[in-house]
């Protein structure tokens, strides 16, 4: 409101069509004294070239060859809870596995065999309240608003017993397992295209678990060593690598993308301060940090431990991971398979 010149109250008018026309049209041609707004596109992770960088003074002389600078791209470091395997999710994760968008991949126990449960027998979708004494009854196990038969879980241990027998047979003649390359060799045995874990071995993909017995493959493990004992998995040699996967990147930057948080979140943010910081950082959970858990920390967090580079420019997305990464996939990587259709 403004006042006339008898004081009396009068109502700004919007301008016109016409005025707006012509103020976006002095913001195009240019007028004297209006400046053009440039809109600015922030660099992706998944954009990023060595080109982009000026070669630093101790560089050696590969890295000065202009087509060597464009090849390299940013490594991305992806991280996912099992419950987003458990959902479409994991169709999304397998695009990105089967395209090689990504260069590293941790998650739950559960994130490994509900991938591979799921190539040997259907999860059915249910809801979140129903009643789990009615379910116990029946056999049904809920996941969320997804229920798993027991009978599953029967063929994921027909299918999975005979694989450790031949592992404890390989170990005793060449050498000790990791949980990687346990994880590796389940993916290349399951040999089903719709597994993310298929096309992680295929693509060379290291996927690592360092809480590999926490969930159904702990079980088995668990019944396999009370059977027929000696298989060794050695996380110690796993830790090794996957710090290095960090440490190694270099000359090339480090991309974050954690769906949910807990362990594959603090795993790869910790391996990332072993380079003084990732160089990009997404994550998209639910989690608060009156939680009281690493899930619900916010990136200045890491940013504190030297987990993310204090340059950086981190976002939390705080939505539900299943309704955000496929549109987030959508817009960024798959354009880069499927164009702009």
């Amino acid at each position: 409101m403004s006042r006339g010149s008898r004081g009396s109250p009068r109502r700004l008018q919007r301008p016109g069509p016409r005025a707006r026309g012509a103020a976006r049209l002095a913001c195009v041609h240019g007028v004297p004294g209006v400046q053009p707004r440039r809109r600015h596109r922030r660099r992706q992770p998944d954009d990023w070239r060595l080109s982009h960088e000026k070669p630093s003074e101790d560089c050696d002389e590969a890295e000065l060859d202009p087509k060597y600078r464009q090849s390299v791209k940013c490594k991305i470091f992806l991280g996912f809870t099992s419950n987003l395997v458990s959902s479409g999710i994991r169709d999304i994760i397998r695009f990105l596995a089967q395209h090689h968008m990504v260069d590293v991949i941790v998650t739950t126990a559960g994130g490994i065999e509900e991938d591979l449960i799921k190539c040997l027998a259907p999860t059915y979708r249910g809801d979140f309240s129903l009643p789990g004494a009615l379910l116990r009854s029946k056999g049904l196990n809920r996941i969320g608003n997804l229920l798993v038969p027991n009978d599953n879980y029967c063929k994921f241990e027909n299918w999975i017993m005979p694989l450790f027998d031949q592992m404890l047979f390989e170990q005793s003649t060449e050498n000790v397992w990791t949980p990687s390359k346990v994880i590796a060799r389940l993916g290349k045995e399951i040999n089903d295209e719709s597994s993310y874990l298929y096309w992680a071995y295929k693509n060379n993909i290291p996927v690592y678990c360092p809480a590999l017995t926490d969930g159904s493959l702990g079980d088995m493990l668990f019944c396999h060593a009370v059977r027929n004992p000696g298989l060794i998995i050695d996380i110690v040699q796993d830790i090794r690598l996957m710090n290095g996967e960090a440490i190694h990147a270099t000359p090339r930057k480090t991309g974050i993308i954690v769906l949910g948080g807990g362990l594959p979140k603090h795993h790869i943010c910790n391996a990332n301060m072993f380079r003084s910081g990732a160089d990009y950082a997404v994550y998209i959970n639910t989690a608060q940090e009156f939680d009281g858990s690493d899930s619900g920390a916010q990136p200045d967090e890491a940013v504190s431990w030297g987990k993310i580079k204090g340059s950086a420019k981190p976002v939390k997305v705080h939505c539900d991971a299943s309704i955000a990464f496929p549109l987030v996939v959508a817009a960024t990587f798959a354009r880069k398979v499927h164009g702009s259709k």
